[in-house]
């Protein structure tokens, strides 16, 4: 494998810089040990009678009353985090509850998070700061795939209108994911010592894990360390959903109600150290994610192994007037694919061409990607007045990107030749993206009713790539590119420079105590990803392995695709008794989106079956159109009563969205039906219960392009209950409660098992099944 090489960055002079700012002496008397505007959240023992006051069954919505946090979207509260570590392994599940918040099904850690209809790249998700991006032409490492749920403090949503100061190269939204904060000892108190250790366990794929924490720290160090590992088989379904139980693996079947391709084992450690002085904190983390597979039902292949390191350095400082935030980050992925377990794993042979006779297995499809990301930002708040606070800032990243296969079979130049040989595959080559912002942003609190934003972002994104060869110099579609032959896209000019901006213009009005009103305009911008510019192969079988989306099709780069531009309107009233008892939130939305990165079957070359073909999967190439996506999120909670055994209450949730392309009159992929959840929740003493019901409408506006499979609607019912006592908290529950069958609307089509390297090898038209009836039960334990 093949390794990369950076420059060097210029992290000792910022280290150095920031060194000797900490040892300034403090602005401020006393000792600060949280940031102002944040929700650090302290990991102090909890009483059963502290569980009563401040446990909420599922904190789905944060809307604050005009100020510093008014822009918040949605949360979950410390229930919901963690109630879902023990229902989930995947990171991105904790926010199930977060309205207007869906899931794009992929490995069993690995979900992307939708909002409001727009996924992936087109959302700005942060991990402690950083920008991560999927190193994988399936997209099987995302940002939030880096942290297991245990690990997992405070996630934030900023829907559809996000500020500039936590936005950009991207059109959707944002969504922040933070760990534990550093915590210290008080002056005087001596030594604190501190952890956790905690395990769960899941009937359904028998999946299992557990986490532990431990935290030694002074007045003025901290160090940190936490470890988690969680490992599963695959699920079953709630009944037989397809016809047939072959692999291609000789002696391997699966059930017919077994999910191919569902099991996964990860595991994540962290090391924490943090120094304070006064009112200035430098922190440093190291992070290291292994994973040794991690399967997936609805792509070709498999991760049988994903090697995540990074060094996350960051100061903190607050003066008189403001504050200050420097970040300085680094990180290395080493992603490997192949046919796991489930999937056909031997292509045939090719002959040896100088020994009569002998052959070579086709065993496999190799397939190697490294990239480097680097990062820096420095942002700085500014308290112009009491009414008025300037946020100002600056961002610098660069990723490079390789992505190998190998040959297969590796016979050697001259002895075989044809299929997947002699010859390294390149996909992409010397793969760069650099991203270059700077920000301004002025938030008034104009009276104690009124409060506005407004903030310009500017980004300069550049993309480029190097020389591009295929297998061999003969099989068709290794000669041909997305812009002629392999020689064209070689010959070509591939950079291309971006030059983006963003425009938000929010206020928030108080009516009076039992109404505020939320409201504003954004304009954002997205570049394209890599792989959307410079997957290059006509060829089919390379077609279907460059596919973030899961539905089986394959898809061919088009290197003069333009920046995505999207204007979204956006409107949230919230209504709630003065005790907060009752609250019903209503934010309709309406987004316009100027080259949408959407999808045709009629590209340069392509076959007039392939355009008209219908039932089966299809070969597509990324083309700039123009979309729109309109909808609604409301949700709500109220009381029910009080009695002798403890507080009843009611919740709900429903979302919709309808995604249109304006210039095919297409339906746009993977939009989430019309979607609701009622739960009525129970409070006593240390006991949190709650009965759980699920409804889903069916899935009929497809993706006709995509020849996208459509669902049924569903309804499910689960059960949990979770207690807290002291220093212990256990949560159990069951989930699909029923054991319904039923495919996933945005899990993707099923491709777990068989003949996937064919694209239509394998039977078209099954939905990714969700999981059948799971009884689930976890623990944790801090001292």
């Amino acid at each position: 494998m093949r390794f990369l090489h950076c420059k060097a960055k210029p992290w000792g002079a910022l280290a150095a810089a920031l060194v000797t700012m900490f040892t300034f002496s403090p602005l401020h008397a006393g000792e600060n040990t949280q940031e102002p505007h944040s929700h650090v959240h302290g990991n102090t023992d909890q009483t059963a009678a502290s569980a009563v006051n401040e446990a909420v069954l599922e904190t789905i919505v944060v809307t604050a009353p005009p100020g510093r946090d008014a822009w918040v979207s949605a949360a979950p509260g410390d229930e919901a985090l963690a109630t879902g570590r023990a229902r989930s392994s995947d990171a991105a599940s904790l926010l199930r509850a977060a309205p207007g918040v869906s899931l794009h099904g992929a490995g069993g850690v690995s979900s992307l998070p939708v909002i409001h209809g727009l996924a992936d790249d087109r959302l700005r998700v942060q991990v402690d700061g950083m920008d991560l991006i999927a190193s994988c032409p399936n997209h099987m490492n995302p940002a939030l795939s880096y942290l297991d749920p245990a690990n997992v403090e405070k996630l934030t949503v900023y829907a559809g209108i996000a500020p500039v100061s936590v936005g950009g190269d991207s059109i959707g939204g944002s969504i922040i994911a933070e760990t534990r904060a550093p915590e210290f000892a008080q002056p005087g108190q001596g030594l604190l010592t501190k952890g956790e250790i905690g395990a769960f366990y899941r009937s359904n794929g028998d999946a299992r894990g557990g986490n532990v924490a431990a935290t030694v720290a002074s007045d003025r160090f901290s160090l940190t360390y936490t470890g988690a590992a969680a490992q599963a088989e695959n699920y079953k379904a709630g009944g037989d959903f397809r016809d047939f139980t072959e692999t291609g693996r000789p002696g391997h079947t699966l059930a017919r109600d077994e999910v191919g391709s569902t099991a996964y084992k990860t595991r994540n450690h962290t090391l924490d150290l943090a120094l304070r002085g006064g009112n200035h904190r430098l922190e440093l983390s190291l992070g290291h994610q292994d994973v040794p597979y991690q399967l997936y039902p609805n792509q070709r292949m498999d991760m049988l192994a994903n090697e995540e390191k990074r060094i996350n350095l960051r100061y903190f400082g607050e003066f008189d007037r403001g504050r200050l935030e420097a970040r300085a980050y680094h990180e290395k992925v080493e992603h490997y694919m192949d046919f796991g377990k489930d999937k056909l794993l031997v292509y045939g042979s090719l002959p040896d061409l100088n020994v009569p006779g002998k052959h070579y297995l086709v065993i496999g499809m190799p397939m190697y990607t490294e990239s480097v990301t680097d990062g820096l930002s420095l942002k700085g708040e500014i308290d112009l007045s009491e009414r008025d606070l300037l946020r100002l800032g600056a961002l610098w990243q660069s990723y490079r990107l390789d992505d190998e296969w190998p040959p297969s079979p590796d016979c050697g130049v001259g002895n075989c030749s044809g299929g997947m040989a002699p010859l390294t595959f390149w996909n992409i080559h010397d793969g760069e993206r650099e991203r270059k912002a700077l920000f301004g942003e002025w938030e008034t609190r104009w009276n104690p009713q009124w409060t506005s934003l407004l903030g310009l972002r500017v980004e300069r994104v550049t993309t480029d790539t190097g020389d591009i060869s295929g297998y061999n110099h003969a099989t068709a579609g290794y000669v041909g590119s997305s812009v002629g032959t392999r020689e064209d896209f070689n010959a070509m000019e591939r950079r291309r420079s971006d030059t983006n901006w963003d425009l938000t213009a929010m206020a928030a009005y108080q009516v009076d105590k039992t109404l505020d009103m939320k409201f504003g305009f954004a304009r954002k911008t997205r570049s394209p990803n890599l792989y959307e510019r410079y997957g290059w192969s006509t060829n089919t079988m390379t077609l279907v392995m460059n596919n973030f989306v899961g539905d089986g099709n394959g898809y061919l780069g088009n290197p003069d695709l333009k920046p995505e531009v999207a204007r979204t309107l956006s409107l949230t009233a919230d209504w709630h008794s003065a005790d907060g008892e009752y609250q019903l939130l209503a934010t309709p939305y309406y987004t316009l989106v100027r080259d949408y990165i959407d999808a045709r079957r009629d590209y340069p070359g392509a076959t007039q079956a392939n355009i008209t073909a219908s039932g089966e999967f299809v070969r597509l190439q990324y083309v700039n159109q123009e979309a729109r996506l309109y909808g609604i999120d409301l949700s709500g909670k109220m009381p029910i009563g009080r009695t002798s055994f403890g507080k009843w209450g009611l919740q709900g949730l429903l979302n919709y969205v309808n995604g249109k392309n304006l210039d095919s009159g297409d339906n746009l992929y993977n939009i989430m039906p019309l979607n609701a959840r009622l739960t009525l929740t129970h409070e006593w003493g240390g006991w949190r219960n709650a009965l759980e019901v699920d409804g889903v409408r069916s899935k009929d506006k497809v993706s006709g392009a995509r020849n996208e499979v459509k669902t049924s609607g569903y309804s499910l019912v689960n059960l949990r209950a979770s207690y807290a006592w002291r220093k212990i908290r256990v949560d159990a529950g069951i989930e699909n409660l029923l054991d319904r069958r039923y495919g996933l609307p945005t899990g993707g089509a099923y491709v777990g098992q068989g003949r996937t390297m064919g694209i239509n090898a394998i039977p078209w038209g099954i939905a990714v099944p969700g999981a059948g009836r799971s009884f689930y039960a976890g623990v944790r334990y801090r001292f």
